[in-house]
């Protein structure tokens, strides 16, 4: 377990909680985002659910390392996904930057903590 290890663990469940629980209550905010991008609010609800599993793996990636390594590898899949499907439903290529940048920094944490083994 290293401190960047916890450090980025952290970082990354002050991003993904809050917008996880925000899709989970489909809040006014993340039901006209689910519906620009053509999704129910069930579904979203389902994204927002992987991703407070995710930060809670995340968040245990340090005591194990296979379970914050497999929620990385999770997240940086369900990240890339949001930034396709911002670009397919015609957003400018900004709106899709934070998904990438989240799935960038997922797979810094996932190197980290193979690296800390």
């Amino acid at each position: 377990m290293t401190t960047a290890q916890i450090a980025l663990a952290v970082a990354l469940c002050l991003v993904l909680l809050p917008l996880g629980l925000a899709k989970i209550a489909a809040v006014p905010f993340m039901r006209r985002a689910a519906a620009h991008l053509g999704m129910s609010a069930g579904h979203y609800r389902v994204i927002g659910a992987l991703e407070v599993a995710s930060a809670v793996g995340l968040l245990l990636g340090p005591v194990s390392v296979p379970l914050g390594v497999a929620a990385a590898v999770g997240l940086a899949l369900l990240m890339a996904a949001a930034a396709v499907v911002h670009l397919r439903h015609g957003d400018p290529p900004a709106r899709a930057v934070p998904a990438a940048v989240l799935a960038l920094a997922v797979v810094a944490y996932a190197g980290v903590a193979i690296a800390a083994g």
